[in-house]
């Protein structure tokens, strides 16, 4: 194919993006809100989740792109995967795989890269991130999404220092302000924070091991006016009682102790009594998580197995009634 020809692949494929763009902004955000809800379900802890369609302009130019002479694209408007794309932002390495393999059993995944996984085996720092092609086909999908099935979405997934490190050297490139003689030592110095950055993750990962595995008696404290179990307590509490989950996110321990007040669980003698008093292992086999669940989860699905309809029930639940009936039916299904 000329070169004119392959302009005017190009800037048809441009025109008919720059068309339909607009039209895919809120389906980013519908494919955000789901992943949202799934991470919240899993208990999984997450910093945030942010939709985005690509811009016309960025479009434009990875749609010119050429390799060798020749164009990277034959069919830009098919090709360039991530017009619709996701970013899951976590604090830690280990909780990219957890939202990886949450992903992996929500969608079907049709690519996926662990970018920081290649350069290492170059043996090499820089740029760190997992990036997966999911697309949701599934029968059995929560209605309110039924218009995203058939549809595809890049999702990035990364900690939260590997996006400052990207971010920042994505600014400063892009800029365009470095003089060409003080790019090796530009290259050099953005390797050289890249390992910091890799070894201060490794650092951060093994406080929060250290913490879980050392967790002692909580302490009371001070009494107040809240009856609820305070989410500093419970999430010491949880830690202890599920020592191979993650971290929730800060928000969940509070969310959930309001719905142990509903229950009128107000203690953690208490929830220590009635956590005893089940089979927390044939929870776990029952549900046979795909992801590893985090510690609210956990206790979510205990208190479901114990109370049942009447946790459905309740009033904290009411935003979902429907999932938790589906997961009541797979938490008490061999139970007698």
């Amino acid at each position: 194919m000329s070169d004119t020809a392959d302009g005017d692949v190009v800037r048809q494929a441009i025109k008919l993006y720059a068309a339909q763009q607009p039209g895919l902004r809120p389906v980013a955000d519908d494919f955000a809100t789901m992943i949202t809800a799934m991470l919240d379900d899993a208990g999984i802890n997450y910093v945030s989740v942010t939709g985005r369609a690509k811009s016309v302009g960025s479009f434009a130019v990875k749609a010119a792109r050429r390799i060798d002479g020749e164009p990277a694209y034959t069919d830009p408007l098919t090709e360039i995967t991530d017009q619709i794309g996701v970013r899951v932002v976590t604090y830690l390495h280990g909780d990219v795989a957890a939202v990886a393999e949450l992903l992996s059993g929500e969608f079907s995944v049709l690519d996926d890269r662990d970018l920081g996984q290649e350069t290492a085996s170059e043996g090499r720092f820089g740029y760190a991130s997992r990036h997966l092609l999911v697309t949701l086909d599934g029968e059995e999908d929560d209605p309110a999404y039924k218009h995203l099935r058939g549809r595809s979405a890049s999702v990035q997934v990364r900690t939260i220092l590997q996006h400052a490190w990207a971010e920042f050297e994505h600014d400063v490139r892009y800029k365009g302000s470095v003089p060409a003689a003080d790019v090796p030592d530009l290259d050099r110095r953005f390797t050289l924070a890249a390992g910091l950055l890799e070894l201060a993750d490794r650092e951060f990962t093994a406080i929060r091991d250290r913490l879980q595995a050392s967790v002692g008696e909580v302490d009371p404290g001070v009494a107040d006016d809240d009856p609820r179990i305070s989410g500093t307590d419970l999430a010491a509490f949880l830690s202890a009682q599920y020592q191979d989950a993650g971290w929730s996110r800060t928000d969940h321990y509070s969310w959930i102790s309001g719905l142990l007040l509903e229950l009128g669980i107000t203690s953690l003698d208490e929830l220590a009594g009635l956590l005893g008093s089940i089979d927390a292992q044939g929870i776990n086999e029952r549900m046979d998580y795909r992801y590893p669940a985090g510690a609210v989860r956990r206790l979510d699905d205990a208190l479901l197995a114990v109370f049942g309809p009447r946790y459905i029930g309740l009033h904290g639940n009411s935003h979902r009634i429907e999932s938790l009936t589906a997961r009541l039916d797979k938490v008490r299904a061999t139970q007698s």
